[in-house]
């Protein structure tokens, strides 16, 4: 009996995560996905506590209540700035349980499997293991990197490609010896010393990666969670964490996809690194150097461009998280619809340090749904547009990358924000961005600079816009 209501629920849960990905495709469906999820999640660990023997319930509960209690707190204190890094360390408790379940595995025996089955089963845990040590290091990296805990800066080691190779021939030659010896019990020893392999290839890989690729990294260590999850269902044959591993493992492998298509770049360039010297580094890189001097405007100044203006697109980036600005610019955005003016938001792929990290600071604002646009859906409409307003975003509206084809960012898709009658560009200093290159936008003809914090610029022009509209 508690078989079958195991099973019937294991199936029920699957449906509810993909349709939970499909929720989550759609800004308007994307609380309605995270609820199927959530059910899903909530379905699957009562199917899975059923099948506990009643004198593992105790053991099952000092886990379950307190990692509750902490998840449950974790994500009700964090950051929408903060957001990213919680992503990447969660990423590593799913590694850091892969290698636990698969290590638990092979000191615990066969389980009476047959001989035929024997092979199979070693070479699951080995994948398994390999796959969750480099998770674990890797997501543990990318926390410290996006909490700026860790430089940005990539970390280029010469011949760094060598020791990657050799590190991956060492483990796979382990490997054979490990399924040559497990019928002995000799095959601890290699396992142990694969995983503390796999573990530096995870901090190698991401600390090479640079800071504008951090959310290509995000989306790719959420694969690899995904995988190794997989792998963790096939130790235990539980096919509900094998489904529920390969969606994530798949649709986290497409996002990064698309990301780094978004980017122009490769996916295995992002998984070698060398992109990105982190934020505020010093320009480098092309050989068309902007020439010129910025245009700066003060608060009024933009409040009467905004005021006059017929049609607006605001670009936000990092800096809108970093201010918590969404609320501010929620509310300007309201002044301004209810003037007549048509406001829209262009979003970049990789605005931000998340995918889709711009799109859920605006849902968090409750800015309606239907005014944010993806890059490809809006670029075309700014030679029509009066204003482009950029807030706190740098490299994803830098010309360069079109302009100048010896730039590193060279042929990477940006918000032609230029192209506007006039662009104006929030931010705090020149400093550059991610990329580490300078931005020839902030000297073109039709571009202002509006200095400072974002929130308290913002907050500045809604009292300045609220009393040009009730003038």
């Amino acid at each position: 009996m508690n078989t079958s209501f195991a099973t019937t629920s294991y199936i029920v849960a699957i449906a509810l995560f993909i349709l939970s990905l499909s929720g989550l495709s759609q800004h308007e469906s994307s609380r309605r996905g995270n609820l199927f999820g959530m059910i899903g999640m909530l379905l699957a660990l009562i199917a899975t506590a059923i099948l506990i023997p009643i004198a593992g319930f105790g053991p099952l509960l000092i886990a379950l209540i307190p990692g509750a209690l902490i998840g449950a707190f974790l994500a009700s204190r964090v950051a929408m700035t903060s957001m990213p890094e919680l992503v990447a360390m969660l990423h590593s408790f799913v590694g850091a349980a892969a290698v636990l379940v698969g290590i638990s595995n092979y000191l615990g025996g066969t389980h009476g499997l047959a001989a035929s089955d024997l092979t199979v089963h070693y070479l699951e845990i080995y994948i398994g293991v390999f796959i969750g040590a480099l998770t674990f290091t890797g997501s543990i990296i990318a926390f410290g990197k996006l909490s700026g805990k860790i430089s940005g800066k990539p970390m280029l080691i010469p011949g760094r490609h060598l020791i990657n190779l050799a590190m991956i021939v060492a483990s796979v030659v382990l490997g054979v010896m490990f399924m040559s010896n497990v019928a002995g019990g000799e095959g601890l020893t290699p396992l142990l010393i694969m995983t503390a392999i796999s573990c530096v290839i995870g901090v190698h890989l991401v600390m090479a990666i640079g800071g504008a690729d951090m959310p290509v990294v995000v989306s790719m260590l959420n694969s690899y969670s995904g995988w190794a999850a997989a792998a963790a269902g096939f130790m235990l044959s539980n096919d509900l964490l094998i489904v529920t591993g390969a969606l994530v493992g798949s649709s986290g492998a497409i996002l990064s996809f698309i990301m780094c298509r978004a980017m122009n770049r490769s996916f295995i360039s992002v998984i070698l690194g060398g992109f990105g010297t982190g934020e505020g580094a010093a320009p480098g890189g092309g050989s068309a150097q902007p020439q010129g001097e910025v245009t700066p405007i003060n608060v009024d100044e933009t409040a009467d461009l905004l005021s006059e203006a017929k049609s607006i697109i605001i670009v936000p980036g990092y800096g809108v998280a970093v201010a918590q600005a969404q609320h501010s610019l929620a509310e300007m955005v309201k002044l301004l619809r209810d003037a007549g003016v048509n406001v829209r938001f262009g979003i970049h792929p990789v605005a931000g340090r998340l995918p889709g990290h711009m799109n859920v600071l605006l849902a968090e604002a409750n800015v309606p749904y239907d005014i944010v646009f993806e890059m490809d859906e809006i670029n075309h409409d700014f030679p029509t547009t009066d204003v482009a307003m950029v807030i706190g975003a740098n490299d994803i509206v830098n010309p360069a990358a079109l302009e100048d084809p010896t730039s590193p960012i060279a042929g990477m898709p940006v918000l032609e924000v230029w192209k506007a009658k006039t662009a104006v560009v929030m931010k705090r200093s020149m400093a550059s961005g991610y990329a580490g290159i300078d931005n020839p936008l902030f000297y073109k003809d039709n571009t202002r600079m509006l200095f400072g914090d974002a929130k308290k610029n913002v907050d500045a022009l809604v009292a300045k816009l609220r009393e040009l509209v009730t003038a």
